[in-house]
């Protein structure tokens, strides 16, 4: 199962949905473009359905600016906001 990790604070999500989101100039969600981090896209991770008596369904990331460490099943990588995440399957 996917996991997102901020590594400043532990933050994140866990879950079947995995997404790389690439957007428009306008803020919207241009497509899908895969199921890992890459540089360009946000990454969504979380439930596919809204979980009961949760505080949150998913974790999103701003856009990745840099892929820091790819081994297969971890990807380490800042995002435009200028955290470091850890993504692994």
């Amino acid at each position: 199962m996917p996991t997102l990790k901020r590594l400043s604070d532990g933050m994140g999500d866990s879950g079947a949905r995995s997404q790389a989101i690439k957007w428009n100039d306008d803020g919207t969600v241009k497509s899908i473009v895969g199921d890992r981090p890459m540089v360009g896209c946000s990454m969504l991770v979380g439930s596919i359905t809204a979980r009961s008596y949760s505080y949150q369904d998913y974790w999103l990331t701003t856009v990745i600016t840099e892929i820091v460490e790819d081994t297969g099943d971890r990807v380490l990588f800042k995002t435009k906001s200028g955290n470091t995440y850890e993504f692994t399957i």
